[in-house]
């Protein structure tokens, strides 16, 4: 699963959105409601590409004894959506959330679910559920997990001599060993790797956006030495760039246009099915004395409308099929698209996950996930650090100068956030 930018949702934009939402299209269960003494919810989804998903969903709601919910898929922009819909009490009693975000969080916009989770909390990873969680209370449940690495070819490197990088420094002279007329070392996306990235290289340099006190986490020498090198990677030309697909999508690594890609979890089973035994999964490489795998983890999650008018009767139906329904959490994960369930204990017994790639990706997201996108960071610190990275990457600039001035405006965006808490 490609991990989003949050979008807060702004203007007329919002007021024409939210005057919409209670004609939008849905699929009801068929449970009626008619006569029932038992409350009547709303669920939204946001609108997979996986086939069977939307049936499946429709099943573990119909198969729910205590409320009569109806699920709506919602294609379009989510983001938008949700946090129009999150204002009014027209809007759904359930929700997937791209978070939730510290703003809804703040706002009063969602409704706490410590409660919900107090008996198997440790049965979440923190790095997915810290992202939840804040004032110590947690706001949302964690569905799958998904994660991003990094996919090798592996008769190709055989063919170059090139062993799998274990370093950055390796992953340089990887791509640059693997690159030639026909195919390019590495792929990490048609912008050459700001999008796709984002924090993952600070970790990997033992660094992060945002620290557990609720600080700039990347002030440090060693963030301008590893972001230089992915600068390394577009001068060496090194990169693909261009290609039809972006780098979600695993296409161009299975075509035979890269030897390594950068992409998602989601695209096993496809490069599998292409290319059989022939590819390996890594981390990104750590860079430094100080440095360490690293792999990106994030999840959507399921969250209650403080605006329902059903609040209890969510929360109810939330630990029902989030936390006691193990069985419709598994087959949610793995029966149509692929992803971790977001329990461990799950994600530990099942079948699909215990050998090859796919075991090998669980072990590196135990041992070094991280949070992609701490609920500290919000959309102003993306957008300052992501233009430093992308001016550094492409454009050569200076990297102390440019994480000096993102430094700067990421800590003035924090304080704000600070305060506001």
């Amino acid at each position: 699963m490609p991990i989003s930018r949050r979008q807060l949702m702004t203007g007329g934009a919002g007021l024409a959105l939210a005057g919409g939402l209670t004609t939008a299209c849905g699929s009801n269960t068929g449970r009626g409601g008619g006569g029932s003494d038992r409350p009547r919810l709303s669920q939204w989804y946001h609108q997979y590409g996986e086939a069977g998903t939307r049936q499946a969903v429709g099943r573990y709601a119909a198969a729910y004894p205590h409320a009569d919910v109806r699920v709506e898929w919602r294609p379009g922009n989510y983001d938008q959506q949700t946090a129009a819909a999150l204002l009014t009490s027209s809007g759904p009693d359930v929700l997937e959330v791209n978070g939730p975000t510290l703003d809804q969080i703040q706002g009063g916009q969602i409704v706490d679910l410590t409660d919900l989770v107090k008996d198997v909390k440790s049965d979440f990873s923190q790095a997915v559920l810290a992202p939840k969680t804040h004032d110590g209370r947690v706001w949302g449940i964690p569905q799958v997990v998904d994660t991003q690495l990094l996919y090798y070819r592996k008769s190709l490197l055989e063919a170059a001599g090139v062993r799998p990088p274990r370093t950055l420094d390796e992953l340089v002279d990887a791509a640059r060993g693997l690159s030639n007329s026909k195919v390019k070392g590495l792929f990490l996306g048609n912008d050459g790797g700001a999008g796709a990235l984002a924090g993952t290289p600070l970790r990997a340099a033992g660094l992060s956006l945002v620290t557990p006190e609720g600080t700039v986490g990347f002030d440090d020498p060693a963030a301008a030495r590893t972001l230089g090198k992915l600068h390394r990677l577009y001068a060496d030309k090194s990169l693909l760039l261009g290609a039809p697909t972006d780098w979600a999508d695993p296409s161009a690594f299975v075509q035979g246009l890269t030897a390594m890609q950068w992409s998602g979890l989601w695209a096993l089973p496809q490069i599998k099915k292409a290319l059989g035994d022939d590819f390996g999964v890594l981390p990104f490489p750590p860079d430094g004395p100080a440095g360490r795998p690293a792999v990106p983890v994030g999840a959507w999650t399921a969250a209650v409308s403080a605006r329902s008018e059903h609040r209890e009767a969510a929360k109810a139906f939330v630990k029902w099929l989030w936390i006691e329904r193990t069985d419709h959490q598994e087959d949610f994960a793995l029966s149509y698209g692929f992803h971790i369930p977001a329990r461990t204990s799950l994600a530990a017994k099942a079948d699909r996950l215990k050998k090859g790639p796919a075991a090998e990706v669980v072990r590196f997201t135990t041992e070094h996930g991280f949070a992609a996108q701490p609920l500290l960071w919000t959309p102003p610190s993306q957008t300052t650090y992501q233009d430093a990275l992308n001016r550094i990457i492409k454009g050569g600039a200076d990297p102390g100068s440019e994480l000096k001035a993102a430094v700067r405006k990421a800590e003035a965006e924090l304080r704000r956030v600070r305060k506001g808490s």
